[in-house]
């Protein structure tokens, strides 16, 4: 069973109910996350996940929204680890190597100062043993890894690939992600306006999650449509990729309001033919 859980739904604008984007994907007994957004850490908790589990987190780009939790999901799955647990692995675009060591390197690390912390004093010690660890306490152990378009990794009986997606190049570089499982194929589009390269990694997917930003209409009216997809722009992406789930995403604070929210469902019940999810932080579904 392949299950995704939507950790955040929102943008960097915050509300009350939706903020950044994250995701985390269960495959069976393997768990792993697609972006680490705000707050990211504590919804996954929420979601009744944990996170030693993870074992694998892939970065979309280098927004904050997608990425300011990280140094969190860092310690805390490092504080939280007895020295059993398998190796973190992070994949992302151009930046994720430099700003995994920028957090953790024992020299210039900018949160270095806490894991030596824990790792030199004896209450921390205490701590850890108490949780099952041994001493002497290990630093954290991470592999980073700055990728491109292409195959990406390969799990037991899943693998992920990656494709070019349109956002805000050239300041920063970003990833569409299509996972493939024995249950079906999903696709993360990550921050994008439509385009030829995500519409064939989408290619007959079971479930894409696209960023929804807006009505359409008034996207085009306020000139936010280039690099980002709204209401229209998923609806004929997914549409064009002939994907079976559409799951709005990354959806903004005025969508998100009920009025909006309905004649935006409408809008784009009339451009796709496939079955629609409107997404809510902590929602949860299987492929």
């Amino acid at each position: 069973m392949t299950t995704i859980h939507v950790l955040g739904a929102g943008t960097p604008t915050p509300t009350p109910t939706r903020f950044g984007s994250a995701f985390a994907v269960v495959v069976g007994d393997q768990q792993f996350m697609i972006d680490c957004g705000p707050a990211a850490t504590h919804k996954l908790v929420k979601a009744g996940l944990w996170p030693t589990n993870i074992d694998q987190l892939f970065f979309t780009h280098h927004h904050f929204d997608h990425d300011i939790d990280y140094p969190c999901f860092l310690l805390c799955r490092w504080d939280q680890s007895v020295g059993t647990e398998n190796t973190l692995q992070v994949f992302g675009p151009t930046l994720t190597e430099k700003i995994t060591h920028g957090i953790l390197d024992e020299n210039d690390g900018l949160f270095a100062h806490d894991w030596k912390a824990r790792v030199g004093h004896s209450l921390s010690q205490k701590i850890h043993v108490n949780r099952g660890g041994t001493l002497p306490r290990k630093p954290p152990n991470v592999i980073a890894k700055d990728i491109g378009p292409g195959k990406v990794f390969s799990g037991s009986d899943w693998e992920i690939s990656a494709a070019p997606a349109e956002h805000v190049q050239p300041f920063l570089d970003s990833l569409a992600y299509r996972v493939d499982t024995p249950d079906g194929s999903i696709v993360f589009t990550g921050d994008t306006q439509p385009c030829d390269s995500v519409t064939e990694l989408a290619r007959d997917a079971d479930v894409m999650l696209c960023m929804c930003w807006d009505d359409q209409e008034i996207m085009d009216k306020d000139g936010e449509s280039p690099g980002q997809c709204g209401t229209m722009g998923a609806a004929r992406m997914a549409e064009a990729a002939g994907v079976k789930k559409l799951v709005l995403v990354h959806v903004g604070p005025h969508l998100a309001q009920h009025g909006p929210m309905e004649k935006g469902i409408g809008d784009v019940r009339e451009q796709y033919s496939g079955q629609l999810l409107f997404s809510d932080e902590l929602m949860s579904f299987e492929v």
